[in-house]
Parts: structure tokens; sequence; C-alpha cells
């Protein structure tokens, strides 16, 4: 299987080229990317846990997909792509808002990413791809906040930014 390309921006989301994933992340280059965020009408969230084997932040709770843009693809169409490949359901989403974070990891790897958040309702249980997703929960955003506060240690770095920095632009019920 081919590398994924990953779409190299500016701080403007302008695209400047093509970078193999893993290069764009051992190098730490700008890159756009999404973040799914799927509630039920309990205003629940969907987390997923990750898949064991992932290359980096094996094992962490985080939103319910993440992933990146493929060339000549909008954030709405990869975001839907992605929550079909790693929890097996498409729903109708809204692009939300974008942000730059920087995030490095243990294994010498660093996202930098332009992350664009997408939303979406849905009220069942997804069918989740193994290789992706160690398992799910639906969670009220108030007790996610109150347990990364207390276990940080278990949620990825990107999705405590999201949920520091922008938790009124996630929560579509306010």
């Amino acid at each position: 299987m081919k590398e994924e390309k990953v779409i190299l921006v500016n701080e403007k989301d302008e695209p400047i080229g093509l970078m193999p994933k893993m290069e764009a992340h051992e190098k730490a280059l700008l890159h756009r990317a999404f973040s799914v965020f799927i509630f039920n009408d309990k205003n629940e969230l969907m987390l997923q846990q990750r898949a064991l084997g992932k290359y980096h932040s094996p094992g962490l709770w985080t939103n319910t997909c993440c992933s990146h843009q493929r060339e000549g693809e909008s954030n709405i169409e990869a975001g839907m792509r992605r929550l079909q490949e790693e929890m097996g359901f498409s729903v109708p989403l809204e692009e939300s808002i974008s942000f730059i974070y920087k995030a490095p990891f243990d294994n010498g790897l660093t996202e930098h990413e332009f992350d664009h958040i997408l939303l979406g309702k849905f009220n069942n249980e997804p069918n989740i791809n193994r290789e992706e997703v160690a398992d799910w929960k639906w969670m009220p955003l108030e007790d996610v906040k109150v347990d990364i506060e207390q276990h940080p240690e278990t949620y990825t770095a990107w999705f405590k930014v999201i949920f520091d920095k922008f938790y009124e632009h996630i929560n579509i019920n306010s």
C-alpha cells in the first residue's frame, strides 16, 4: 500500500505542496488535517480509543475520528470518508472552526496541523474498524472535561488542545 501524502499548507491554510505523511510528521511541517466530533441527541460526544497498533498515541482516547485530507478532497468529503473507514457509518458533517496546533510525541514525531473541526449527529452504535479503533463510548461533554482534567495522560494531545481552547465551539447545543 502506497503511503498517504498530506497537504502542506501555510498559516492561511493555502496549499504549498504534498509530502508523505510520515516525513511531514518527522519534520514537523504544517499540514492540513481534520477532527470529527459526533454527538447524539443527548449531547453526548462519541469518543474513540485509538487502536493499540497506531504509530503514535496508541490506546489513547480522542474525538470520534480524525485524519488528513487528500489532494482535491474537501474537508467535508475527507471527514465523511474517514468516519466511514474508522467508525463504519456516515452522516452529514458541518464545518465549525479551524486552528493551528503543534504537539511533539515521545517517538520523535510531531503533529503540526492546520486542523478543521467537523461536527455531526448520530444516535446508533458504530461498526468500528479494529485496525483503527480499539473501543468507543458516548460521554457527556462535562464528564469529558472533568476526565481530561483528572486523567490527561489517557487522551490524545490534539483532543486536549481542542477541548481546552475550543470547548464552546464543539458544544453544538450551547
